[in-house]
């Protein structure tokens, strides 16, 4: 590396450190979980895409990504106008969750895209990320905020330094009152609350899987909970977007799908925009449920257009949800699912973004869906139901 970038590098280290610290308002760093108990609740969000165009340098954009000018200019247009409205939607699912001690929030967890990425340089990447954790405490949820790594939030020029000097500060506070919190040294981690444990698993870095074995080898919670960005079991028309997908990765993509069966996981995720439930079996003998959603909401009125229910609906005709997506991989996105169908006990699909409310209470887990940025209930899944389809 010649020394003016040498030079520049321990610059920006040791400013981002020092600007991490900064972003943490006194109210970060105070946050705590409530006592923990074998009932409580948390929220779940999908992607958020957190983005303003004075995040982007315009040049390296035109240069490198200059298909993604539009959907940056949307992703601006919902940060600026949508999601505080669906924050504070939130704050008020919150706030009816508190008046039964055995659903109080615990903490909010998001499950990838936090932010859009695509900055150009380390230095946009950090304000990105800064800002985002600004806005975040400006919304005053008063419980942690827990996320894992998602695609767009180590995407362009210096973002996944970005990711750990910003974020890792941020996420040690957050999970600093659970018990197994501490320093995060990196998008692996977990934590454990009540009688359920969450492991919070990088989908971009190759050691995860091993991680996430030794991990699950150590688990004494009676619920596990995995946040994974990509979908495990792939759903929807985007029928390659799942993790592990290609040939060579398939021993890895097994190795996974046993842990997680052993395990009767709960899985859950983003990436898709879709909100998503599925149980799928392994070739051990185990199963695991895996609940998608996004909260990527385009308008104030949302409405699906779109809805699948049960087994049958599981098979190569999902593609059509998205008609013009990848049109010339049609036959391979049906293998896909040929391949996936056996194993699939249940399912359902829908176009429709929004937040969760996930319960704990005892063996039951429970997840209501609200629409779009308002408190209507779209749909109540039992978890605990579906993982024994």
């Amino acid at each position: 590396m010649p020394p003016a970038h040498r030079t520049r590098r321990r610059f920006l280290r040791n400013a981002l450190h020092t600007t991490a610290a900064l972003a943490l308002p006194s109210a970060a760093r105070a946050v705590t979980a409530p006592a923990a108990t074998h009932a409580f609740s948390f929220i779940l969000l999908g992607d958020l895409h957190y983005d303003k165009l004075s995040h982007h340098d315009m040049r390296w954009l035109q240069e490198h990504k200059a298909g993604d000018l539009s959907q940056i200019n949307n992703y601006t247009r919902i940060t600026a106008d949508i999601t505080p409205r669906l924050l504070a939607t939130v704050k008020e699912t919150m706030a009816a969750l508190a008046a039964t001690p055995e659903t109080r929030a615990a903490f909010v967890l998001q499950a990838g895209d936090l932010v859009e990425g695509l900055c150009g340089t380390a230095e946009l990447s950090a304000l990105q990320n800064r800002e985002a954790i600004a806005f975040l405490e400006s919304r005053k949820l008063g419980v942690p905020f827990v996320f894992t790594k998602g695609n767009h939030d180590v995407t362009g020029d210096g973002a996944v330094e970005a990711f750990k000097e910003v974020f890792h500060p941020f996420l040690t506070q957050q999970t600093s009152s659970f018990k197994g919190g501490g320093e995060v040294k990196s998008a692996c981690y977990s934590i454990e609350h009540g009688n359920a444990q969450f492991y919070f698993f990088d989908a971009y870095e190759k050691p995860s899987l091993e991680w996430l074995e030794a991990a699950l080898a150590k688990r004494t919670a009676q619920h596990c909970f995995v946040t994974i960005h990509p979908p495990v079991v792939p759903y929807g028309a985007r029928a390659t977007w799942h993790l592990y997908n290609s040939e060579k990765d398939k021993p890895r993509r097994e190795k996974l799908l046993d842990l997680l069966g052993k395990q009767n996981a709960f899985v859950l995720g983003g990436h898709i925009h879709r909100f998503n439930t599925i149980c799928r079996t392994t070739p051990g003998g185990g199963r695991f449920a895996q609940l998608a959603i996004s909260s990527v909401v385009g308008s104030a009125e949302v409405k699906p257009s779109t809805q699948l229910d049960g087994v049958k609906d599981y098979n190569g005709d999902q593609i059509k949800v998205e008609p013009k997506h990848s049109p010339e991989t049609e036959t391979a996105r049906r293998a896909v699912y040929a391949t996936e169908a056996p194993f699939v006990k249940a399912f359902s699909y829908a176009d429709l973004p929004g937040h969760a409310a996930v319960t704990i209470n005892g063996g039951s887990v429970q997840a209501t869906m609200y629409s779009g940025i308002t408190r209507n209930v779209y749909r109540t899944v039992d978890l605990t139901k579906l993982l024994n389809s």
